[in-house]
């Protein structure tokens, strides 16, 4: 019986984890292959210093010799496992001057060089699959690419990195304070040392750029889009927002208008009933809909060791069927054929039209609120509800919270300079959009 041989980049956490997962569960995999799919080699920088091992695989196929071992005519697949830009494209594109079909886990290489990954890919007719770069162990990738090919897709709306899902799950289950539960996170090893990529939604950012490329065609630039992460949000805003009967996220978001793509990152208050926001602790989810298909919600592990080695090696397997059968490229790897390919306009995220939760401390006298009102009024913006403590915060100030109607954000942006300017608003403050349930709640 033939063997399919597979050579990893990458001898980390993921990297490990393929090789072990291939490993114990070799014979079902080659029920459903036909064929065994073994790890023959692995390239890893750091492997003889570290004296790294692997299961299932002999010490002395253990080296540091990256290209070598992409140029060894004996490795059919090769997976990417380093993480980082600039040397994981040079040995992506390798693998496809060579015509190896590859599997990376690598959101960021994707999201910043992916139409010259996804380019390279046609040209050599390889396959390359990705399936754990977004969101771990939910098939995502692959519905998008297959299961929704017939429908027009025009919204996707996810939770998308689980640290920042697990601190707001805290803040808001234990009422506790951002860097409090943001150490914990990193006790528990649910955050980084430096949490940066993750808190400030970069992480989320390079992941719903993805998304948007394969669901709507078109190149997208992670430059293009607005960023927000989660630093700022106090655990005032996460008790009023659940008087309020929301949850506080941070969502990843792309739709499709006829002005343009709507792509942005950031917290936003969802109705309590929402699907998504009753995802909490360290899970994912994505809520796509889509013509015919209409809403539908995936909820599962987004990272860790074994949820991403799952979606790699269900990437591995899928291109070892492919070599067995002899056929290459079945599904485009953008998932549009590259002549249909358009470039669409990302709108500017001051167009963006949305309602607002807004928290201003204000001193607490006579007229305060109805300033604050009327500078809204003057940029078109009606008022929702208020909640007005009366408790003071610090210095005689007390929280005004304002939930708006939808408003243009560039109108919400004017309103809150001019609103800091008066003397009974201290400048601290707080702006949240909302989302409704619109199209991102599930149906029926």
């Amino acid at each position: 019986m033939k063997k399919i041989s597979v050579g990893l980049i990458g001898l980390g956490t993921v990297g490990s984890g393929v090789a072990k997962l291939l490993y114990e569960q070799k014979e079902l995999i080659r029920r459903r292959v036909g064929c065994e799919i073994i790890v023959s080699r692995i390239a890893d920088r750091g492997a003889l210093k570290k004296k790294k091992t692997a299961v299932g695989v002999a010490n002395e196929n253990i080296d540091t010799d990256i290209v070598g071992m992409i140029e060894d005519k004996n490795i059919d697949i090769v997976a990417e496992l380093i993480g980082g830009l600039e040397d994981a494209r040079k040995y992506l594109l390798k693998c496809f001057d060579l015509g190896k079909p590859v599997v990376t886990a690598n959101k960021a290489v994707l999201a910043v060089h992916g139409e010259e990954i996804f380019e390279a890919a046609f040209k050599s007719n390889c396959s390359i699959g990705y399936e754990a770069s977004v969101a771990g162990s939910v098939p995502i990738i692959r519905n998008i690419r297959e299961s929704f090919a017939s429908d027009k897709i025009y919204e996707i709306t996810g939770i998308l990195n689980g640290t920042c899902n697990y601190i707001l799950t805290e803040m808001t289950e234990k009422n506790a304070e951002f860097l409090t539960t943001l150490e914990n996170a990193q006790k528990l090893g649910y955050a980084e040392a430096d949490p940066s990529f993750d808190i400030d939604g970069i992480d989320a950012a390079h992941k719903i750029a993805i998304l948007a490329n394969i669901a709507f065609g078109s190149p997208v630039n992670v430059d293009a889009f607005a960023v927000e992460g989660i630093r700022d949000i106090h655990s005032y805003d996460v008790q009023y927002a659940t008087e309020l009967g929301y949850r506080i996220k941070l969502l990843a978001i792309a739709r499709q208008t006829g002005e343009g793509l709507d792509i942005r990152v950031h917290p936003a208050l969802l109705p309590q009933d929402n699907p998504i926001a009753q995802v909490n602790g360290v899970l994912n989810a994505v809520s796509i809909s889509a013509s015919h298909a209409g809403p539908q919600v995936f909820v599962g592990r987004g990272a860790g060791a074994e949820p991403t080695a799952s979606a790699v090696v269900s990437d591995i397997i899928e291109l070892a069927r492919s070599k067995v059968l002899g056929v290459k490229s079945r599904v485009p790897a953008s998932s549009f054929l590259t002549e249909y390919r358009k470039s669409e306009n990302v709108l500017e995220k001051d167009l963006n039209s949305t309602k607002f939760y807004l928290r201003f401390s204000v001193l607490d006298s006579p007229g305060a609120l109805s300033e604050i009102t009327g500078l809204l009024s003057d940029q078109d913006i009606s008022i929702e509800t208020v909640l007005q403590k009366g408790k003071a915060v610090s210095e005689g100030y007390v929280p005004l919270v304002i939930m708006t109607h939808q408003v243009i954000e560039k109108n919400i942006s004017k309103a809150i300079e001019d609103i800091l300017e008066l003397e009974v608003v201290h400048p601290e403050f707080s702006m949240i959009r909302v989302e409704s349930n619109h199209s991102s709640s599930v149906e029926g």
